[in-house]
């Protein structure tokens, strides 16, 4: 199995070479150059350092390391970070730890009670599988498909998010992420339903979770007997009208996504929509790296009383890019989405080698109505900044092996 092993890693790595092209020693891509050296060597530390099951999450506030269980909805951004670094490195070492990580998350599989499947296993198992082409991860992606595509009800068209709370039919933004999965295995497993799912969740999602200007609630509550909307409101967000901005880069992620998979236009027309509500937004900061709320009276306040979220930037970036791809006007999803990179790459945000407890990136929030992970690293920022290099590495023809 070691064997086979590398023998689809080296075939991986040759399919990473295509992207060289002359520009690969511009100068104007030392900043990409200087982030792949850090993230090698803090991927290899925090491998080193943290066990397979028990992920690194966040710091929390006493500087102990948060960790996430085979339960957690952000256990899986690790291993896919190990296996996006490999990607964005050719570094042989992460990917032998990608796997073992990966590997360790085999469990949840049998887990029936979340939507985040998508976010736990896609992009652990999925990224692995993607890579390797080693069916040994088909097993678990079966089962998951199958737990996720079960928390859809035809009735109310949509997939059910939460199963706490005083909720009847809870639906959040983020939930849009988790399709994804299912349009993957709608092929891989030959199940068309599950792509039949996925579509009327986005559709209900475009009809019921957005407002006139584009910007959208967290929490979509529905009577499950009628598929009647009960109530809009926020878990997360400043109030239930504000913009909380990851769910803002949730929906853009979601949309642009979702038009990959069906080519349907009403997808991508709201997703240009969502990106230009981001984009052109009053209170975005200078470098593009937005506060945790657009809504935030001083967002724009020069002592930045109110805390950045890099994680918000960071799936924004790699939306815009995937964006680019799919509309003639591409070249201003990549130039904003550069910016935002470079920002995310900068000593402000880019931890140093051996620092930030191995993390990535810094100044990130979880959930700040619940002083939870307020301004630390969190995983899932460091995983769609990655992505988002891997994006941009492909659209600009970067040579990934020799940075």
């Amino acid at each position: 199995m070691k064997k086979t092993l590398s023998m689809l890693l080296a075939a991986s790595a040759l399919t990473i070479t295509c992207f060289a092209q002359p520009n690969q020693d511009n100068p104007q891509f030392n900043w990409f150059k200087n982030a792949t050296k850090t993230i090698d060597y803090q991927l290899n530390k925090a491998a080193g350092t943290y066990k397979p099951g028990k992920n690194p999450r966040s710091i929390n506030s006493d500087g102990k390391v948060r960790l996430a269980g085979l339960t957690d909805w952000t256990t899986g951004f690790f291993p896919g970070s190990l296996w996006y670094g490999y990607e964005l490195t050719g570094d042989q070492k992460l990917a032998e730890k990608a796997k073992r990580f990966t590997l360790a998350l085999d469990s949840i599989r049998h887990i029936k009670s979340t939507h985040d499947l998508g976010f736990m296993l896609y992009c652990s198992y999925g990224n692995a599988y993607r890579i390797t082409g080693d069916k040994t991860y088909m097993p678990v992606l079966t089962e998951g498909a199958q737990h996720l595509y079960a928390r859809f009800n035809p009735k109310v068209g949509v997939i059910r998010s939460w199963d706490f709370g005083t909720w009847k039919y809870p639906v959040i933004i983020d939930n849009m992420m988790n399709l994804e999965y299912l349009y993957w295995a709608a092929t891989a497993f030959n199940k068309p339903a599950y792509a039949q799912a996925a579509n009327t969740h986005a559709s209900t999602t475009l009809k019921n979770h957005y407002r006139k200007d584009n910007s959208s609630y967290h929490v979509v509550d529905y009577d499950p007997a009628t598929g009647k909307v009960l109530r809009k409101v926020t878990h997360q967000g400043l109030t239930d009208e504000s913009a909380w901005s990851r769910g803002q880069a949730w929906g853009l992620y979601g949309f642009a996504m979702c038009y990959a998979n069906t080519k349907n236009q009403a997808f991508l027309d709201q997703a240009q929509r969502i990106a230009s509500f981001i984009m052109n937004h009053p209170r975005m900061p200078k470098d593009k790296v937005p506060v945790w709320d657009f809504d935030v009276h001083n967002a724009l306040d020069t002592d930045e009383r109110a805390p950045r979220d890099a994680s918000a930037a960071a799936v924004i970036a790699s939306a815009l890019l995937e964006l680019s791809t799919q509309v003639k006007d591409g070249k201003k999803y990549v130039d904003y989405a550069e910016d935002v990179l470079k920002s995310l790459s900068s000593d402000a945000y880019l931890a140093k080698p051996g620092e930030n407890k191995f993390f990535i990136l810094k100044h990130s929030v979880g959930a700040f109505l619940y002083n939870s992970e307020i301004d630390t690293p969190i995983d899932y920022a460091d995983y769609y900044y990655l992505e988002a290099l891997k994006r941009y590495a492909g659209i600009k023809k970067i040579n990934l092996l020799k940075n």
